[in-house]
């Protein structure tokens, strides 16, 4: 099982390609993500709600009903899933692709790519649902705001990760024929995502601080899960905690810790659908010096990017719990004693 996403910038054209591209990929279903933001925003989630984002990407529930859906249909049909859906947030492609990766469903990734002045174009002469007032003037000025962040994309992680395919003098029809061949090949490979799968019951992980010269702590930005992380993950069956963070450190940064860290925080995490919780450790994995910092392997498979901040830094990057959990950490460092915590709360004496 496989899909093939078709990603650009709005008037690029992915949705008639994918239409397309699926009378030339054998046994390929179309699968657009659109549905599933028409529905949240005009069937099922609260306009109060709504309005807290500019986009439905920007909901977390769009990303996980797309990853379920996609993997519910090729669970149901197999073969080829064919996607079309702009994507200029790398955390939202990582979310998304990693989430298909957890579920060992291969992601090939095509970008469609037109000069600008062709873009522009298509833009001008892109017709508006009938039904939608001033359909036509918003549509386009959607389109017109987006190529600035296409842009920026393209500059920086598009490049890297999608096959590109220069449409600007060819038709739907043939920039399909040209995926189909690339696919076909191997030309398209399989996106490099780490692939976690999802737990199915309470998990014990493994976190390690890490501190610089200026006893900054290191915080990471994996690529398979959204939002900012101490270096460590999951420990594996029959595997120490403590052993689990310094195996994690070594894979996600490169970094090998001589003595096993010492422990820190002990937080239990309660069970939030569709998170299922479980403990949280922290250990003290010591000071780096400017030239171990600066062997961090960056970027990989496993971090986007990684930085040293100050207490005061990790509260606006953490989510409120993990920062509680990593306040208690540096308190317990001081203090040298570890500290028990049930949701980032101290209990007990």
């Amino acid at each position: 099982m496989t899909v093939v996403w078709i990603n650009g910038s709005f008037g690029a054209g992915k949705t008639t390609t994918a239409r397309e591209l699926i009378d030339l990929i054998p046994n390929s279903t179309l699968f657009d993500p659109e549905i599933i933001g028409g529905m949240l925003t005009h069937h099922l989630l609260p306009p109060k709600h709504l309005a807290e984002v500019g986009d439905f990407q920007d909901l977390p529930i769009w990303r996980r009903l797309v990853i379920d859906t996609a993997a519910a249909m090729l669970a149901e049909l197999g073969g080829t899933l064919v996607v079309p859906m702009t994507l200029l947030r790398q955390e939202y492609r990582d979310e998304i692709f990693g989430g298909l990766a957890a579920r060992r469903i291969g992601v090939r990734h095509v970008l469609l790519a037109p000069a600008e002045t062709i873009l522009r174009e298509r833009i001008a002469g892109r017709e508006a649902p009938p039904d939608l007032a001033d359909g036509e003037t918003r549509t386009r000025q959607w389109a017109y705001d987006h190529i600035e962040p296409y842009r920026a994309a393209l500059g920086s992680w598009l490049t890297a990760d999608a096959h590109l395919v220069d449409t600007s003098a060819l038709t739907p029809y043939e920039t399909a024929v040209r995926i189909a061949e690339a696919v076909g090949s191997g030309a398209v490979p399989v996106c490099d995502i780490v692939q976690t799968p999802e737990p199915t019951a309470e998990t014990v992980a493994s976190g390690v601080l890490l501190f610089d010269e200026q006893d900054r702590v290191l915080l990471v930005d994996p690529t398979y899960k959204p939002g900012w992380e101490f270096p460590g993950g999951v420990v594996e069956p029959g595997e120490a905690p403590a052993r689990a963070g310094m195996r994690e450190v070594a894979e996600e940064t490169g970094l090998r810790l001589e003595d096993v860290p010492r422990l820190l925080v002990v937080d239990w995490e309660r069970p939030a659908p569709p998170a299922l919780g479980g403990l949280r450790l922290l250990f003290d994995g010591g000071g780096l010096d400017s030239a171990a910092a600066g062997r961090l392997l960056l970027p990989g498979p496993e971090l986007r990017d990684c930085r040293f901040v100050t207490e005061q830094d990790a509260a606006r990057l953490l989510p409120p719990v993990r920062y509680e959990r990593l306040r208690w950490a540096l308190r317990a460092r001081e203090r040298g004693a570890a500290v028990y915590l049930e949701a980032g709360v101290p209990v007990g004496g």
